[in-house]
């Protein structure tokens, strides 16, 4: 089974005086690129926080967000006296104007309201990690949902390359003789006596340097693996992806051999077959 790593998870708990409410996005990424935004407040716990996210998404560009709403009559944030009066001021001696219209515009400045620091209640620390595991359990399970889809396209798309092989196995013999062919003529075009013999053996070799045999093959059980990959207990997006450069490999290697337009017009389905799994495949944790 595998996982998108593309996901949303939301979750919230109502405490007596807050609200607290966590969210987590993730898109695909090479590694874990985690961007936190919380209440300075909490940032003493940010490390913590961090490692329960990394420890749970593994891969994804992940954007955590903390949300505390006061919803009772608790609040650590004071009017800022000492400077909504200084700048009530200085806007005074600016502009003059009314001492209500002064504190309208005075509180919209910097510094006009003030929070008191006060140390994170353990309870609400509690709170706040269960809403976390909430968000992780849900954003998990959209990952998940996602990875199915992912693997049905990927297995749709393999089970074509392996038509798309099947053909190439019926047409390989046309294909060699229409080679041996085109050989044999443009000697015979040369209308110059040739050692039978001698002929024989470039022919062979020209033969063999066209066979596509243990390209055939390796493609076949590149193409099994992927399979055995994508339904094993762990998302590997990885090897997957390892796995599809290989088949992209031993595809690339087919149609340079091919010299046979029926062949290479099937080579250039695979690759596109192939450029599509690759192009998902980024999004695979």
């Amino acid at each position: 089974m595998i996982q998108s790593m593309t996901g949303f998870g939301k979750h919230v708990i109502q405490l007596p005086t807050k609200k607290i409410t966590v969210e987590i996005k993730s898109l695909n990424s090479k590694s874990i690129d985690l961007n936190a935004r919380m209440p300075s407040a909490y940032r003493e716990k940010e490390l913590e926080l961090r490692k329960l996210i990394a420890n749970s998404l593994q891969r994804g560009k992940v954007d955590f967000s903390l949300y505390i709403e006061i919803t009772g009559d608790e609040t650590s944030t004071k009017v800022n006296e000492s400077a909504v009066r200084q700048y009530m001021e200085q806007l005074k001696s600016i502009a003059g104007g009314d001492d209500l219209k002064l504190l309208e515009m005075a509180l919209r400045f910097p510094d006009a309201m003030r929070a008191d620091k006060e140390d994170i209640d353990e309870e609400e620390y509690k709170a706040i990690v269960a809403a976390l595991k909430g968000a992780l359990s849900e954003i998990n399970k959209f990952r998940s949902e996602e990875g199915n889809v992912l693997e049905r396209d990927f297995l749709d798309r393999i089970s074509s390359l392996k038509d798309l092989l099947q053909k190439v196995l019926e047409m390989d013999p046309d294909r060699q003789g229409t080679i041996r062919e085109r050989l044999e003529k443009a000697v015979q075009d040369i209308k110059q006596d040739i050692d039978a013999n001698r002929f024989e053996q470039e022919l062979i070799y020209y033969l063999e340097k066209y066979d596509i045999t243990e390209e055939k093959v390796r493609l076949a059980n590149h193409l099994d693996y992927f399979t055995k990959t994508i339904q094993s207990d762990d998302s590997n997006g990885k090897k997957l992806g390892f796995i599809s450069q290989e088949i992209g490999r031993e595809i690339n290697t087919i149609g340079s051999k091919a010299n046979y337009a029926p062949m290479q017009q099937l080579v250039v389905q695979m690759k596109d077959e192939l450029e599509k799994i690759k192009e998902q495949m980024l999004n695979v944790l």
